[in-house]
């Protein structure tokens, strides 16, 4: 598959790190994030190694930033092949010293973010066929102190990549992953290690690790692949 693809919180981490992989498979990528300075140096960086990358700013709990997205995608070339919602958020603490504003925050980046992105460049995919990935976490299928907020955002992403990939198919496939600990700066506000060293593999991931299944999921050799939750995350959730 051929085409453009659409990153999400991707000036840095995980999606630069997928923006990268894409551009060099042959994508026309479109990277966006609210970090508009180190988007648009990202963007320039992967241009000078050949990727046909661009930077676009993209509050993905904006419905208004996804609509003009939408019609700047329809309007132009490559068609859209692909959505990676990747951009999220992160606050670490016990339920007692989590405020409203905090839990409010993750769910409307986390998961009204990916409701958004699904809802507005899924229609533009529909005639030649396309492919969502969702980015939610292990801690979506776990529990662990510290995590409430966060952990209902990402079991959320999963609930809500289930729905979408029934609705959707035959013309759209839809899948989440689920990392474990991956070495950003999401990261930081979270203890040393995190959730991690109690991993099998007993630490973070670097964000080129989890890239190699985003490009899966979105290429034609996981054409018979939707509605999957997919771990990668050490082995957590295997013990």
């Amino acid at each position: 598959m051929s085409g453009t693809i659409v990153i999400t919180g991707a000036a840095r981490g995980q999606g630069a790190a997928h923006a990268e992989l894409l551009a060099s498979a042959g994508y026309r990528v479109v990277i966006t994030d609210v970090l508009d300075a180190v988007g648009a140096e990202t963007a320039e960086r992967l241009r000078a190694t050949g990727g046909d990358v661009v930077y676009r700013h993209l509050d993905v709990s904006d419905e208004s930033e996804w609509e003009r997205l939408a019609d700047e995608l329809a309007a132009g070339e490559p068609p859209l092949r692909g959505l990676v919602n990747n951009a999220g958020i992160l606050r670490h603490g016990p339920i007692a010293d989590t405020t409203v504003d905090a839990w409010e925050l993750q769910q409307r980046v986390n998961v009204r973010g990916t409701f958004l992105g699904i809802r507005a460049l899924a229609p533009l995919m529909e005639a030649d066929g396309g492919s969502i990935v969702n980015v939610s976490s292990s801690a979506g299928l776990v529990g662990s102190t510290g995590y409430a907020a966060y952990s209902a955002s990402k079991a959320a992403v999963i609930g809500l990549t289930r729905a979408a990939a029934a609705e959707l198919a035959p013309a759209v496939r839809v899948n989440v992953i689920c990392p474990g600990g991956v070495s950003t700066s999401m990261n930081d506000d979270e203890p040393v290690g995190g959730s991690s060293s109690s991993a099998p593999l007993a630490r973070r991931a670097s964000p080129a690790e989890i890239s190699p299944l985003v490009a899966y999921l979105l290429a034609d050799a996981s054409s018979f692949v939707t509605g999957s939750v997919v771990p990668i995350d050490g082995g957590l959730t295997a013990v």
